[in-house]
């Protein structure tokens, strides 16, 4: 293919057959990876309670729940003032 800009040419790369996600939301795409178990190794909970206090409260119970995608619970966050759970108190 040719897209004509005065006396230039641009030639479009080739399309790939790849399956375009999000045409059938209810639908998983055929062989696409799932997720067979998940595996939250030993000191997983205690990092991801970082800077709370027993007893925890109820809400805290989906980490139960947590499977092996990335939520931002889990992971340091700002620094300083906004440091509220402590997670940067030893990086000094």
């Amino acid at each position: 293919m040719c897209i004509g800009y005065g006396v230039s040419c641009l030639t479009a790369p080739a399309v790939a057959e790849y399956p375009v996600a999000g045409t059938a939301p209810d639908q998983r795409l055929a062989g696409a990876p799932t997720t067979t178990s998940v595996v939250k190794p030993e000191g997983w909970y205690q990092n991801a309670l970082t800077g709370l206090q027993p007893p925890y409260s109820h809400s805290f119970r989906f980490l139960e729940d947590q499977g092996n995608w990335y939520t931002p619970f889990t992971e340091p966050g700002m620094i300083g003032r906004y440091d509220i759970r402590g997670w940067h108190q030893n990086s000094k």
